[in-house]
C-alpha cells in the first residue's frame, strides 16, 4: 500500500513538472518579425559597414522586444527575384511559424537588367503574369523571369500559408538632391508595391511617400545629411533611423495592423 502511494506521488510530481515546463515554454515563445529586402533594409552585416546603414538595423528600437523578436534577414544586392532564386527566401520561410510577421521591401534592384553579366537580378515591370525565358549568365542556364508583382505575391502567399502576416513596404526614395534642390519623383516600384498589397489584401506601409513627404518640407542641405556621400541610394545612420521611424509611422496608420500592437 505504501509502495503504491509512493508511486502515485512520483507520478503526480512528474506531471506537475511537465505541466510547469509547458507553461514556461509557452510564456517564452514570442512571435518574430522577419525583415527581408535589399541593402536599404540591411547593409552588409547590419553594423554600419562603410558608414552605410539600412533602416532594419534600427526598427527594433521601436518594438517591445520582451513581446516580439526581430530578425533582419535582408541582404544587399538582392531583388524580389534573386532573394527567391538564390535560396534566401527558403532559408527564412522554414523558420516562420503561425503568428509571426514578415515585413518586406524590394524594388531598387528589380529595375536592373534581366540578364547582365554583373548581377542578372532584374524583374519584369508591373504586377501582371508576364514572363520571359532568359539565359542567366551568372548561373549559366535558362531561367524564366517573372514580374515584380508575381515575385511579391509569392512572398505574400507563402507567408499567409504559414499562418503569418505579411507587411509590404514601398522602397525608400533615392537621394533627391540635385544641383542644390530637392527634386521628388514618382517611383514605379513603389506604386506596384502598393497595387500588389491591395490586390492580395496585405498590410501596406507607403514608406516611399512618407519619406518624400518629410523631404518636401526640408532644405536640400538637411535632406543631403541623411545620405552617405558614396552613392545616391544608401542612407547613413541618421537617415536609416529616420526611415525606421517612418516605417513605424506607417504601421500606426494601418487600422487593422496586428503588428503595431507590439510597438513600445
Amino acid at each position: 500500500m505504501k509502495s503504491n502511494q509512493t508511486c502515485f506521488s512520483i507520478i503526480l510530481l512528474g506531471a506537475f513538472f511537465l505541466f510547469s515546463s509547458c507553461i514556461l515554454f509557452k510564456q517564452k515563445e514570442k512571435p518574430t518579425l522577419f525583415l527581408i529586402g535589399d541593402s536599404t533594409v540591411k547593409n552588409g552585416k547590419g553594423k554600419g559597414d562603410g558608414s552605410l546603414w539600412g533602416w532594419g538595423s534600427f526598427i527594433g528600437d521601436f518594438f517591445n522586444t520582451d513581446k516580439i523578436n526581430i530578425e533582419n534577414d535582408a541582404l544587399g544586392g538582392t531583388s524580389s527575384r534573386t532573394f527567391q532564386t538564390n535560396g534566401l527566401w527558403d532559408a527564412v520561410l522554414v523558420k516562420i511559424k503561425k503568428g509571426d510577421f514578415v515585413m518586406m521591401q524590394f524594388g531598387h534592384n528589380d529595375s536592373s537588367p534581366l540578364d547582365d553579366t554583373a548581377r542578372a537580378r532584374g524583374t519584369i515591370g508591373g504586377i501582371g503574369m508576364e514572363s520571359k525565358d532568359t539565359f542567366n549568365p551568372i548561373k549559366k542556364k535558362q531561367e524564366v523571369v517573372y514580374t515584380y508583382g508575381r515575385y511579391m505575391r509569392k512572398f505574400i502567399n507563402d507567408v499567409k500559408a504559414k499562418g503569418a502576416i505579411p507587411v509590404i513596404c514601398s522602397s525608400i526614395p533615392r537621394n533627391p538632391v540635385k544641383d542644390g534642390e530637392v527634386v521628388l519623383v514618382d517611383d514605379r516600384y513603389a506604386g506596384w508595391a502598393q497595387e500588389v498589397a491591395k490586390a492580395e489584401k496585405a498590410d501596406f506601409v507607403p514608406l516611399n511617400q512618407l519619406i518624400k513627404d518629410k523631404y518636401s518640407v526640408l532644405p536640400a542641405s538637411d535632406v543631403q545629411n541623411y545620405f552617405t556621400e558614396k552613392d545616391h541610394t544608401h542612407t547613413n545612420e541618421v537617415g536609416a533611423k529616420m526611415n525606421a521611424a517612418m516605417v513605424v509611422k506607417g504601421l500606426k496608420a494601418i487600422k487593422s495592423s496586428k503588428l503595431k500592437g507590439y510597438l513600445k
